[in-house]
Order: structure tokens, then C-alpha cells, then sequence
């Protein structure tokens, strides 16, 4: 396969990935940064090109997104805001995990349901990895369990609250991983229709 034929695919993920470590430094409204609207297009790419090009380039394009991240963390240690630095070790580890055990699971659980109905693989495989990324992020990165092992000061994450301001209370990074699940799992569904006529414009004889 030529290397230019992914391109599109590594240059969007690499596009989506440092956009998204951007904007997660900007709020929106009280539990979601902008960086909540725009990860999550990440999944979109890896089952674009996962059915257009099958499970090894979509791991290809995985890997790249990770090296990304990795290099936007590594830059964001270095910057120091108003709290200290953008990007603590702890958040960047969280982020890695998080990112790339996600993204090859969807990669697996997409290749395995690619036989089925069109929009079967990029829903379930997107609502799964969409979860687990969700909870290893919020766990490793903010969890008071874990202060232990990881270095990093996580007190004001883990500020007994109500649960998105109304449910029982709970430390604030679940409110926070809560409201960042639903915009995922909303984002999952929206995504079928750029998924749909991508797939179908590039390689309608695969769907």
C-alpha cells in the first residue's frame, strides 16, 4: 500500500490529537473543557481507516496519535501556567494509557464486527473505547487512590461534590468523567454520518 494513501488518516489524527491538548486547557460551562469535542473525532479516524484499510493501518495511525500526544505532553510539562504547569506527569500518563489502549481496543472490536451491518462496528467499537478511555484517564489522572503512586497534586479533583451538581456526592473528577462520557458516547452516534459517506466516497465497494 502507498504511503500517501493514509496520509489523510495520520495527518487527521496528528490534527485531532494536538488540537485537543489545546483546547482541554479552555472550559466549557462547569464540567467539560473544548478539547471534550473534539477527542473523540479521534475514534472516528481509526474506524474510517479501519474499514477502508483493514486493522494493521488502523493501529499505524493509533501509533502516530500516540506519538503525538506524547510529544503535546512532554511540551506541556515544560509550559508553566497560573497552577504550575499545563501538563503534570501524572495527567500525561493518564492521557498515554488512556489513549492508546482505547484506541486498539476499537481497532480490535471494530475487525471483529466489520462482517456486520455497516454502522454495527464504528457504534460498538467507538461506545466501548470511548468508556475505557474515559475511566482509565479520570482514574489515573485524578483519582485519590492513586496519590500515592503518582506523584501530583490532585486535592482540588478529588473536592466532595454532588455528582454534575445535582446526584449524590462524589469526588469532582467523576462528575467531570461523567460529563465527558456523555459528550463521547453522544459524539459516537453523531459520527455515523461522516463515518457513512466517507467510507462510502473513498471505498463503496467495502460498504
Amino acid at each position: 500500500m502507498k504511503p500517501m494513501r493514509i496520509l489523510p488518516g495520520i495527518l487527521a489524527m496528528a490534527a485531532i490529537v494536538v488540537a485537543s491538548n489545546i483546547l482541554v486547557q479552555f472550559l466549557f460551562g462547569q464540567w467539560l473543557t473544548w478539547g471534550a469535542f473534539t477527542y473523540p473525532l479521534a475514534f472516528l479516524v481509526t474506524d474510517v481507516m479501519n474499514r477502508v484499510y483493514g486493522a494493521g493501518v488502523a493501529r499505524r495511525v493509533v501509533f502516530v496519535g500516540f506519538l503525538v500526544g506524547v510529544a503535546c505532553s512532554l511540551i506541556g510539562t515544560q509550559i508553566m501556567g497560573e497552577f504550575g504547569p499545563l501538563v503534570t506527569l501524572r495527567i500525561a500518563l493518564g492521557s498515554g494509557i488512556a489513549f492508546l489502549t482505547a484506541q486498539l481496543l476499537d481497532v480490535a472490536i471494530f475487525d471483529r464486527l466489520r462482517q456486520g451491518k455497516w454502522w454495527q462496528a464504528p457504534v460498538i467499537s467507538s461506545l466501548i473505547g470511548s468508556s475505557v478511555d474515559t475511566a482509565l484517564f479520570f482514574f489515573i489522572a485524578f483519582s485519590g487512590a492513586l496519590t500515592s503512586l503518582l506523584p501530583g497534586d490532585v486535592a482540588w479533583a478529588n473536592e466532595i461534590l454532588p455528582i454534575l451538581g445535582m446526584g449524590p456526592e462524589a469526588p469532582l473528577w467523576v462528575s467531570l468523567a461523567i460529563a465527558d462520557w456523555g459528550v463521547k458516547l453522544a459524539l459516537a452516534l453523531i459520527a455515523l454520518i461522516p463515518f457513512r459517506l466517507i467510507t462510502r466516497k473513498i471505498s463503496p465497494v467495502l460498504v
